[in-house]
């Protein structure tokens, strides 16, 4: 009986051994046959090519079939593959080209690759192929593909199907998805933390959201009908082709490793890319843009941005953008690098009125460092802290690699702030009168990257000996016109380096104007005369008085009329000053009718005495917001003329807002940066105020003109008209004084009478200095026989008729 059960035994084993696998499709039983050793059509357990049919008996048996793990049966004419499933130690199989219209696999557990592209196949189950990392099924008919079983699938191409549903919720391990050319409405991309690669272009998604994948990479989502694409901490991202969809906005922020982005052809409103420093390509031409910011784009090379409605376009980045293609758009203004200015010149040949300029931010574009400090003036000698008082309106040079590269001024709150790039950098205070103060430290050298940014770096100013110095200013704050209100400030300040205190006088023609107000409250008035006390004004201090007064009409008597000049004189009295000179000071306002509300003026009037040149002048510039905006930032930009003023000698004196001055080479920049300046006729309006030294090289009959641009945010700058002064001796003489007139008593302390000896008719009177500064003017003199000049300090002065003879002038001394 033994021997009966060995034999069945036996001849199972034999049975199962010789089983023949049923393979109806006779190419695909020809590709098994075909296998050797030499041609890779299936390799072995160890991965090695070989022969399936080991016994040549044209079939292929299931103890065979078991010892394949690889098979490539690629473009065989294959329609049914039928027999695959004894294949079951199967972990590679490439059917792809073939004429197959169903696969059934599921039971191919092992299977880690599959690719069955390129067949009509309209049905794929893999739901069991949980060892599955690779799955290639793109060209068929599938039109649904639930994978969220596999777990570790690694790829899946399914490109070319009709895909309306793709489930890939599990799939954990997930790095690239190739989905293309597909009738896809929604993809669920969350969780899939591994994803690296999405290529899903050629849909009909309506939105895509990949948010949260750090580790994604490339994009290709062109061509769909996407509304709303969200990359938020996509932070990995390098390429993304998000061409021809229907997105109006598109939020890139934050992602640092952006390197190129495509999204032509949409309908885009708006686009984000703050935080884009890797972004080197960029095209998103054909859209609805009227605004492009790519100052954070740090490593930008080429934009294309054709056809648009872009009126702004911000490029102050740090880098060169040699490939910039800007056709069919609306450009107005165009903000860049400073050394981009001149290359970015050939855009007025098609733009003829656009604006380039830097001031849409004021640091450097791309990285860039800041130096940062202020300055205090140790009165009492123990070192600079806290308790001691600011040194105002500070002039610092910055010199990179021993060269100039730019002044700054510290702002009204005694602080400075300078971004720089890389490099060494050396600052060096520079005072007006240097031998006044020593300063610590007297210049300073900062390394960049090498050193902390911000850098903070504080100036204490102490004093040299005993200085006292005054100056007076008078602004006119708004233009003088017939019957209205006209404000001006008395800007005084103390240049030395002790506390001051004395007095101060205004002088102005009481018949030609009315006083309105005062603030501070004048202590004291005489005719045509205003007074004031100051007391423990600080070094550096500046203050200021408000003055408004109305002016007489053309109805009034006198009348003031358009063209009429209008004469004050503010003088300043304290200790015995160093420079004596800028304690009076004189203001020669022509009257106007209509006006520019944002013009120049210099404060010296049409003309400057020789004896003037080298000297300071000043100037005033306003400006007011016409428009219909609050204007968040203001520039006033001034090219000075190097070869009539001496630019090293600028100081910025008094403004209507906090500003802070910026000079490189023969440009100086009044920088009102967060101004916020309102478009309502009552709080519209600024000034900025500087002095200037002329050249001494003028001579007679030279002049020095002068314009600013006033830029208002990203608008075209308005250009002030020049205002012109020529160097001219005082006026011909008409006739001989002498024959005329007499002055007496001469030298006089208070009153300057005169007495006509022939018949003339004296119309007016000026009083001048010995710098041709008019510092009184008599109106309607032929009813005056005296002058009171007790306010004028000990000196020279001429007196100037203006009569029906003409002009004439006469010296007397003021004791």
């Amino acid at each position: 009986m033994k021997q009966i059960y060995l034999i069945g035994l036996l001849f199972s084993c034999f049975l199962c051994s010789s089983q023949i696998v049923t393979i109806p499709d006779a190419n695909f039983k020809a590709k098994l046959l075909e296998s050797d050793q030499f041609i890779g059509i299936a390799k072995d357990l160890s991965g090695q090519y070989f022969k399936i049919d080991q016994n040549n008996d044209g079939n292929i048996q299931v103890s065979e079939a078991l010892q394949v793990s690889y098979l490539h049966l690629p473009f065989s004419n294959i329609s049914n593959l039928t027999g695959i499933l004894s294949f079951t130690n199967l972990n590679y199989l490439n059917c792809s080209g073939n004429n197959l219209t169903n696969l059934t696999i599921n039971q191919l557990i092992s299977m880690n690759e599959l690719d069955c592209s390129g067949n009509q196949i309209s049905s794929l189950n893999v739901s069991q192929l949980v060892n599955l990392t690779i799955l290639k099924c793109s060209f068929n008919q599938i039109t649904t593909l639930n994978l969220n079983s596999l777990t570790d699938l690694e790829e899946v191409y399914c490109s070319g199907n009709l895909l309306n549903s793709l489930s890939l919720s599990n799939c954990i391990n997930l790095q690239r998805i190739d989905c293309e050319n597909n009738s896809l409405t929604t993809i669920n991309l969350s969780g899939l933390n591994n994803l690296i690669r999405l290529n899903i272009y050629n849909n009909q998604l309506t939105s895509l959201n990949f948010n949260n994948l750090s580790n994604l990479k490339y994009v290709s989502c062109n061509n769909n009908q996407l509304s709303s694409l969200t990359a938020i901490n996509t932070n990995s991202l390098i390429d993304l082709n998000c061409n021809s969809n229907l997105l109006t906005s598109l939020d890139l922020t934050g992602l640092s490793n952006l390197y190129s982005l495509e999204c032509n052809s949409n309908l885009l409103e708006t686009i984000t890319l703050e935080g884009c420093i890797s972004l080197y390509s960029f095209l998103c031409s054909n859209n609805n843009l009227t605004s492009l910011n790519l100052n954070s784009c740090f490593n930008l090379y080429s934009v294309y941005m054709q056809n648009n409605e872009i009126s702004s376009l911000f490029i102050k980045n740090g880098s060169y953008q040699p490939v910039l293609q800007f056709s069919g758009n609306s450009l107005q203004y165009i903000c860049c690098d400073e050394n981009e200015l001149a290359d970015l010149s050939y855009i007025n040949d098609a733009y003829p009125n656009v604006q380039i300029n830097t001031y849409c931010s004021f640091v450097p574009g791309g990285t860039y460092y800041t130096i940062q400090g202020n300055s205090k003036i140790d009165l009492n000698n123990n070192g600079c802290d806290s308790n001691d008082l600011p040194f105002y309106d500070l002039k610092i040079n910055r010199l990179q690699n021993s060269n100039l590269v730019g002044v700054y001024i510290t702002d009204q709150e005694n602080n400075y702030s300078i971004p720089v790039q890389s490099g060494n950098h050396t600052l060096t205070p520079q005072l007006e009168n240097p031998s006044y103060f020593t300063v610590s430290p007297p210049s300073t050298t900062i390394s960049f990257p090498s050193s902390t940014s911000p850098y903070t770096q504080n100036f204490c100013i102490t004093s040299n000996g005993i200085k006292n110095d005054l100056e007076i200013t008078i602004i006119p704050i708004e233009v003088a016109r017939p019957g209205f209100d006209t404000h001006y400030k008395i800007i005084y300040k103390n240049k030395g380096n002790q506390v001051a205190n004395g007095s101060l006088n205004f002088n102005f023609d009481e018949t030609l104007m009315d006083l309105v107000s005062s603030n501070p409250v004048n202590i004291g008035s005489a005719t045509n005369s205003l007074n004031w006390n100051y007391n423990n004004l600080n070094p550096f201090e500046t203050r200021e008085i408000d003055l408004v007064f109305n002016i007489n009409s053309p109805m009034e008597i006198p009348a003031v009329n358009s063209d009429d000049i209008l004469h004050y004189t503010a003088t300043i009295v304290g200790s015995t000053d160093e420079t004596p000179n800028d304690n009076i000071f004189t203001l020669n306002q022509i009257v106007v009718n209509s006006y520019d509300p944002n013009d120049k003026t210099c404060l010296e009037g049409t003309t400057i005495t020789p004896s003037m040149v080298g000297q300071y002048v000043h100037y005033v510039i306003r400006f007011e917001n016409t428009g219909t905006f609050t204007a968040q930032n203001i520039v006033v930009a001034d090219v000075i003329d190097t070869a009539k003023f001496d630019i090293g000698t600028l100081i910025s004196q008094h403004s209507s807002h906090n500003f802070y001055t910026r000079i490189n080479g023969n440009k100086v920049e009044f920088i009102f940066e967060n101004i916020n300046l309102p478009f309502d006729d009552a709080n519209n309006d600024g000034y900025v105020a500087f002095k200037i030294k002329t050249k001494s090289t003028l001579v007679l009959g030279n002049t020095f003109s002068n314009s600013a641009s006033i830029y208002f945010d990203y608008n075209f700058p308005i250009v002030t008209d020049p205002a012109t002064t020529t160097v001219a001796a005082l006026d011909n003489q008409d006739f001989d004084f002498g024959n005329y007139l007499t002055l007496y008593p001469n030298p006089t302390k208070d009153i300057l009478h005169f007495k006509v000896m022939n018949k003339i008719e004296v119309k007016s009177i000026k009083l001048y200095n010995i710098l041709g500064q008019i510092l009184m003017t008599v109106t309607n003199a032929s009813t005056k026989s005296s002058i009171d000049v007790s306010g004028l300090t000990a000196g020279s002065y001429f007196v100037e008729v203006y009569t029906d003879k003409g002009i004439s002038r006469s010296k007397f001394i003021k004791q």
